[in-house]
Formats: structure tokens, sequence, C-alpha cells
């Protein structure tokens, strides 16, 4: 263990054993004015597997900081990952493993799309929480510009790892059915390359236009595993394959699939980031893609999507394969980049606030204005919702929240500037079985989180009650993920 870590654990038990007003009903500490993010610590290996450790967000009382700022998160991996160890593998997930955003950010929940003048569209609502009657929720929901047909034209670049470690079955294998099932879709205007990495990089398929399917589905059967991880090596000739192919206008994105277990070349989480950084500059976007147990190491994987404009999905059965490469297909397709969001609260109304989820993702109050600061991408059609849980003032003439002010700012996927977008949330006294569907859904969702972790704000939460406030939500489900969550609640609690 290094002394920067010990360093910062011992710091962290100091911060939160300080002394604090206490809030009825919860534990609110301090802000200190950093960020809460903690990309460079690694858990210890569950399993084999490793990740990033979670430090929850407590409440922040707003005389400390009125104001909170944070990236959107796109990512739904955590929620494949977390089924994997409830259906497969007959386990609770370790708690490192549940990121409640990409918990939430997992499901489809056609937010209707308003704007006429922006690429996202805004929406968001107030009610009671479930699990705290002391508590409120506010919800502020997202939806990505629908992409008209015909789509864009991709240029896509193929990264496999096809190293030792990927020889499974839930592996490669699966990693390139996925991909011949995206070849389905390609038509005469997209071009896609295949680059591999073992030992070392090779290209497998140069450029090739997308109506050429036979072409690029052989070449996709021909892959085999074997060999040391040189990812870093990898990653640079994708990037240079899809920049020599960029196409103006178009859908440029590098797809990487990979158990993360890099150990040839650049391997530290650090580097890889660094590397990734430079990349994003290029205009290619990315999306990754996590499979396997044992050597999972979605620490670096969920970093590598954070700092290089992408997303990252874990792919654990079929279904999920066709979910990202058929069904969600549009979502390859980035409509916003670099999308943040600022809340803030009136101390007069609220006493206390906490972003549920986000940890990794929370920025300064200033990077809000700072075209510099990466942040996260939406793509076409997609939804994202964040959930913050409010101690409303106690002074009953200030206990209902007027409105809330929340601002958004997101750039154009080919601009370097950002643009200003406003929501203003009204607390109509709704209680939690008033609330929308969405409310009820996405809150369903967060309590089952913060149970699967342990949180020390889970309230009153308990996997009955969660089924029961399931059961009570009537939204799209046209390919029964929303059915799912219901059996993996079951299971859990089984568990």
């Amino acid at each position: 263990m290094n002394k920067s870590y010990i360093f910062l654990s011992f710091a962290l038990l100091l911060f939160y054993s300080c002394e604090t007003d206490n809030v009825p009903g919860q534990q609110v500490a301090p802000q200190l004015g950093f960020s809460n993010s903690t990309d460079g610590l690694i858990a210890p290996e569950v399993g084999g597997d490793n990740y990033n450790e979670i430090i929850e967000n407590p409440f922040i009382k707003v005389e400390d900081q009125a104001v909170s700022t944070f990236s959107i998160d796109a990512d739904g991996a955590s929620y494949g990952n977390v089924r994997r160890f409830l259906m497969s593998d007959n386990q609770l997930p370790p708690k490192n493993a549940v990121r409640t955003e990409e918990m939430i950010n997992y499901f489809n929940l056609d937010y209707d799309f308003t704007e006429s003048n922006h690429p996202i569209s805004l929406n968001g609502e107030i009610s009671n929480t479930p699990w705290n009657n002391e508590t409120k929720l506010i919800r502020i929901g997202i939806k990505g510009k629908p992409m008209p047909e015909p789509l864009p034209p991709s240029n896509f670049v193929f990264l496999i790892d096809v190293s030792g470690s990927m020889g499974s079955e839930d592996k490669l294998e699966l990693l390139k059915n996925g991909f011949k099932s995206l070849v389905n879709e390609f038509t005469s205007q997209d071009r896609i390359a295949i680059v591999t990495y073992a030992g070392s990089s090779a290209v497998v398929l140069e450029s090739t236009p997308g109506n050429e399917k036979d072409k690029i589905i052989a070449a996709i059967d021909r892959l085999g595993s074997g060999g040391s991880t040189a990812g870093s090596e990898g990653i640079k000739t994708a990037y240079e394959i899809a920049a020599a192919n960029f196409l103006e206008n178009g859908n440029n994105r590098v797809i990487l699939g990979s158990d993360g277990d890099f150990n040839v070349g650049v391997t530290s989480q650090e580097e890889l980031i660094e590397l990734i950084e430079e990349k994003r500059e290029s205009g290619i976007f990315l999306t990754a893609l996590g499979v396997g147990r044992g050597n999972l190491n979605d620490a670096v994987m969920e970093q590598i999507a954070n700092n290089g404009n992408g997303t990252y999905e874990y792919i654990d059965n079929l279904e999920q394969l066709r979910k990202v490469f058929i069904y969600e297909y549009n979502k390859f397709f980035t409509v916003a980049k670099d999308v943040k969001i600022q809340v803030k609260f009136d101390i007069k109304n609220v006493e206390a606030y906490r972003l549920i989820g986000y940890e990794n993702r929370i920025l300064e109050e200033d990077d809000f204005e700072d075209d510099e600061e990466d942040a996260g991408e939406i793509g076409a059609g997609q939804n994202i919702t964040a959930i913050y849980e409010v101690i409303p003032s106690r002074n009953p003439q200030y206990s209902t929240i007027p409105s809330l002010e929340v601002d958004f700012r997101y750039k154009e996927p080919n601009s370097g500037s950002s643009e200003l977008l406003g929501l203003e949330i009204f607390d109509e006294g709704k209680t939690f079985a008033e609330s929308s569907d969405f409310m009820k859904f996405t809150a369903s969702v967060a309590s089952f989180s913060m149970l699967l972790r342990d949180s020390e704000y889970k309230g009153s939460s308990e996997y009955d009650k969660i089924l029961s406030w399931l059961s009570t939500v009537n939204l799209t489900d046209e390919h029964g993920f929303k059915a799912e969550l219901k059996t993996l609640v079951e299971k859990a609690k089984d568990l």
C-alpha cells in the first residue's frame, strides 16, 4: 500500500469523524471544497476483479455550500455487472461494483423530447422520499435529441482484446457475437476497421465500407485469443486509424472490448487515463465494453470511458448484446458532449442536500463555465437522470421548496464552446405515491442500489418496499428490462 493511499485514508477518517451539527434522520458532513472523486483509489480485489473505491456523497449543508455541480454519466455498466453477480454467480455484488447513477441510467425511460433549439431536453419534479419521511427527492431528467433517418455515416474502429485472459466463452466469443450483430446495422456509407491487441497491436481489417458485410464478419470470425495485453498500443493504433478515416459531420468512434486487464506497456490507471485524455481532443468518441469475471478491471474500463468522451457498458449475456448493439444503436451517435449540471439551493428552503450517486463525477463550482473541463456525453434518444435527496427547512414557513433553479451546459459534438440551458422545478407538494412513474421507477432503482451497498443513507429501504413501488409503475418496457429489475430485487432479497 503506497503512502498517498494511507494518507488519504487517514484524512477521510478524520473528516468523517469530525463533529458536525446533526440534522434529524441523517448525518450531515461539511463540504470542504474539493471533488469527491476517488479515481486514484483501487478497492481490494473481489474474486479477482478490481473496482475503484466509492465513498458515498454525504449530505452537505447549504450554509456551507449552496451550489452543487457535476458531470452527467451515461454509462450502464454497473447494472449489467450487478445482474451478473446476482443471476450468474448467485451472490450479492461487492459494494464498489454498485454505482447508483449507472444503475439508474441503464434504463430507457422515454422522456419526451420537447426542445426545438437544443440537442437536449429537460424535465424534473419534486416529491416526498419513500425511505425517509424527513426528506424530499428532486429528480432531474435529460433527453438526447432523437436521430432522424437516415443516420449519419459512421467511422468505427473495433478495438478487440485478444490476449490470453480473453479465451473464455463470456469474453471474446461474446464480443465477437456482438460485433457481428452491429455489422448488420451498417450501410455502404459507413466504414469499419478492426484492431486487435495482445502482446502487440495488429490491424486485422483495414477501414472497409460497411456494405462488405461478409468480409467484415469473416475477419471477426478469425479472431482468437493468446498472449499478454498491450492495451495502450492497441488504443494508439485504433485512434490513428479512426483519425485517418475521419468523417466530417459523421460518427467517429472507437469501440473497445476487453476485460481491462492491461499488463504490457502503459498499464497503470493514471497513465491510461492520461493517454485517453490526449486522444479525446481528436473528435473521436469512445465506447468501452467490459466482459468476463475473475480479472475484470472495472476500475480502468470505467475511467477510460469517463475521460475519453465515452460510455462504458458491461456485457454479461446475449440479450445485453442486443440491447447495446441493436435496440439502442442510436446511442452510438453523440448529440451533446461535456454536459454539466449545476443546482443552486436556497438556504431559506433547503437545509442540506445529497446527490445520490455520481461520486466520481463531482465538479468544482468554477468548472461549470470552464469549457476546458471534460464532462459526460449523451447519445441520440438517450435519457439521463440525477436524483437529489434534500432536507427541507425546519421552519414551517419555508418547508416547501417554491422552485429550484437548475442550469445545464453542453457542447455540440464538433464544438469547443458550451451553450447554457436552464430548468426551473417547482415543488407541488406531491407525495411519493402522487409522483410520476419516472420518479417512482428511478427512486426504486436508487433505493435498490443503496440496499446493495448497505448505504448509511438507505433509511427505511427494504426489498419488499421496492417491489411494491415498482408494481405501481407503468412505463414502456418493449424488451422486458424493467420487468427483469423486479427479478433482480427478488434475487437480492433471497441472497
